[in-house]
């Protein structure tokens, strides 16, 4: 299979896990007790942690992409 390919489900799966982990967690100002500056969206969250959600993805788009890969390479799906 070629690389372009194999990335290109890497890239698909990482997209499609930090769809998925993005909302978990959030807290808005409101939530959290605290006070909502002027100019900010109400609905804004506190600390969305970016770094740890898009490692969160990361492992997990590794993980669909070696069951993708051996599912590829035992011949059960062909692409």
């Amino acid at each position: 299979m070629h690389w372009i390919v194999l990335g290109g489900a890497f890239f698909v799966f990482w997209f499609l896990a930090l769809q998925i982990v993005l909302p978990m967690g959030n807290r808005t100002a409101h939530e959290a007790g605290e006070s909502v500056s002027v100019g900010t969206e109400p609905g804004a969250p506190v600390n969305p942690q970016l770094g740890r959600k898009a490692l969160i993805a990361t492992f997990a788009a590794v993980g669909m992409w070696i069951v993708f890969y051996a599912l590829i390479w035992l011949k059960v799906i062909d692409v």
